[in-house]
């Protein structure tokens, strides 16, 4: 396998495109992902996550009431593979929520703990008010989805 080079890391443009991150570019203010892979016919294998922090503390860039510090952000598979935390992921999704989010929350719910379940619960609360589809699912997991 060849080791990724720059041309094999893209920058996620707004509204959602992928393009080649050129060698020496500064990327825009509004670039918050790359996804990267070994080569060109290569399957995506890490997407980074550009964000803002302050004093130690994680701040959505969609609403800067939503914070938590940097270091629960994530966690490491035995195999030593970092991930971010699901609910923080979830609640990315959770604004325009697409048929691939549903089932990636539908399959999360589950195994989300009570305090991740709290977590996005206040989250999704503070940023898309009461009525966020997601909310009753989450305060009773075993609630079945609508529709």
């Amino acid at each position: 396998m060849r080791a990724a080079t720059p041309s094999n890391w893209h920058a996620a443009d707004p509204p959602g495109t992928l393009r080649p991150w050129q060698p020496g570019e500064q990327l825009p203010a509004d670039v918050h992902d790359i996804w990267c892979r070994p080569g060109p016919d290569q399957p995506w294998r890490i997407q980074v996550m550009l964000d803002k922090s302050c004093a130690g503390d994680w701040v959505s860039r969609r609403d800067q009431r939503v914070r938590r510090p940097v270091t629960s952000l994530g966690s490491v598979t035995a195999d030593g593979i970092p991930y971010l935390a699901p609910e923080i992921q979830l609640f990315y999704k959770a604004r325009n929520r697409r048929p691939k989010d549903e089932v990636d929350f539908d399959m999360a719910l589950p195994i989300l703990s009570q305090s991740q379940r709290q977590w996005l619960g206040d989250a999704l609360s503070l940023v898309h008010g009461a009525d966020h589809a997601w909310l009753a699912r989450l305060h009773d997991p075993a609630r079945p989805r609508p529709g």
